[in-house]
């Protein structure tokens, strides 16, 4: 295969993301194969790629693709659901009347449709990297590769793993760690996909289960991915079955770790924080769907200060990070009752820490436009009433940006999107394909 020629996404007001976020005024990103080559103001390096590919960014704003670091692409069949479900009046029974319901009906067809619906929303919105956890107890072998094959042609940057539980018993709980195991043989050295070892949560999940899970995870050298202290009914079935809190027990068994995600942590108290922090345990908070389950919500600040890694994630509730960047932005003081409290979580947990997590799973750079980042940029049509500068970056970003603001998506150096349209995947007949199976879903259901 020939080599990629470079290109230059010139004129924009590039933002630089990572931890010091330096915006440059009237940019260039110039990238070459998949990766970035050379970021700087426009005069200076557009000149040393005089035969490049040009994507026009003057007047618009040039970032790093969004990272969601916790998400459910199975759930995009679930919106707007004209079902009977039994109303529900706590966490547990949410589970049980819908999303229990809802995965162990979904089909070979549904799993990959519904992914790559899910993987075009989120493209829309500027995300380029999941960190997925996918659930259908009814249909297991291979229902990686199917997630793998919906998402590959949208051009989307995905972890994938496959979410143990013992709730359809001991066969359905092997099958689960052998879709584990075998994905994640099957994603090493496979470009946009990597994989984890997905576990539902503590309060499914007998001792034997993490301790087989952990030692997949230790073999294949990645981490697992886990629901943790989501709601107090997880902590409850921790202490009665050992005593300890959710984190504790998770680390009891080896399940926590660098590459490990323990989604949500609502409910941890000091101990377990310090946990976090000596197993370098990843957590993502996912702040709009804590509201919606009425769950609690994660004490970030607390996280932070503990020296926990934090990022944000979906949990599938939205496939706009930009609309998960508010409500962390909000709730926080919310909580505190403090305006005081939480100003800086957004941009922390978004655009700091999402690339730091990301790349510690990918084994590669990215969430960052610098040399030697792999090239995922996005490009929005944002013109700002105010001066934009890096001092006031997040003020932006909060108050003035939305998903669909963005026109161009790159991911590893191809671009997926321009103007809003795909280059990759017809959306249109996607969503029509994907009606036709929420319908027989529902039904179903």
């Amino acid at each position: 295969m020939p080599a990629r020629s470079a290109t230059i996404i010139t004129g924009g007001t590039v933002v630089c993301g990572g931890r010091d976020a330096a915006v440059i005024d009237g940019g260039t990103v110039a990238v070459r194969g998949n990766g970035i080559a050379e970021v700087g103001p426009a005069a200076e390096v557009a000149a040393r790629y005089p035969d490049a590919a040009t994507i026009d960014a003057s007047g618009k704003l040039v970032m790093p693709g969004l990272i969601n670091a916790h998400t459910h692409l199975y759930s995009a069949l679930a919106r707007g659901m004209t079902t009977a479900i039994e109303p529900s009046v706590n966490f547990l029974e949410i589970l049980d009347h819908l999303w229990w319901r809802l995965d162990r009906a979904l089909t070979r067809e549904d799993i990959g449709t519904s992914a790559a619906v899910g993987a075009i929303d989120l493209v829309r919105n500027g995300t380029t990297t999941i960190i997925d956890h996918h659930a259908s107890q009814e249909m297991i072998e291979d229902s990686l590769a199917s997630v793998a094959e919906a998402v590959s042609p949208v051009g989307l940057r995905a972890n994938l793993c496959f979410e143990v539980s013992e709730r359809g018993g001991p066969a359905r709980r092997d099958e689960g760690l052998a879709e584990n195991e075998r994905f994640a043989g099957a994603a090493a050295g496979a470009g946009l996909l990597t994989a984890s070892v997905g576990l539902h949560a503590s309060f499914t999940l007998e001792d034997e289960t993490l301790d087989r899970a952990a030692g997949i995870a230790e073999t294949a050298g990645i981490g697992c991915h886990v629901h943790a202290a989501e709601d107090l009914s997880d902590v409850e079935d921790s202490r009665r079955r050992s005593g300890r809190g959710v984190v504790e027990r998770l680390a009891s068994h080896g399940v926590l770790g660098p590459r490990s995600v323990a989604a949500h942590c609502n409910h941890v108290d000091e101990r377990e924080r310090a946990i976090l922090r000596e197993t370098d345990t990843i957590v993502a908070h996912n702040p709009q769907s804590n509201m919606n389950n009425a769950v609690g919500t994660a004490n970030v600040p607390e996280l932070l200060d503990a020296g926990v890694l934090v990022g944000l994630g979906t949990d599938g509730f939205s496939a706009s990070m930009f609309e998960e960047m508010k409500a962390a932005n909000l709730i926080h003081r919310h909580e505190a009752g403090d305006p005081r409290v939480g100003h800086d979580v957004a941009a922390r947990l978004c655009l700091e820490n999402n690339p730091t997590i990301a790349s510690r799973l990918l084994d590669e750079r990215v969430g960052v436009l610098e040399p030697g980042a792999l090239a995922d940029v996005i490009v929005l049509a944002y013109d700002p009433p105010t001066p934009l500068v890096a001092e006031n970056l997040m003020g932006h970003v909060i108050f003035g940006l939305t998903g669909w603001m963005v026109e161009t998506v790159m991911i590893d150096g191809e671009v997926v999107m321009r103007d809003r349209e795909f280059l990759t995947i017809d959306p249109e007949e996607t969503a029509a394909r994907a009606r036709e199976l929420a319908a027989d879903l529902w039904k179903r259901m």
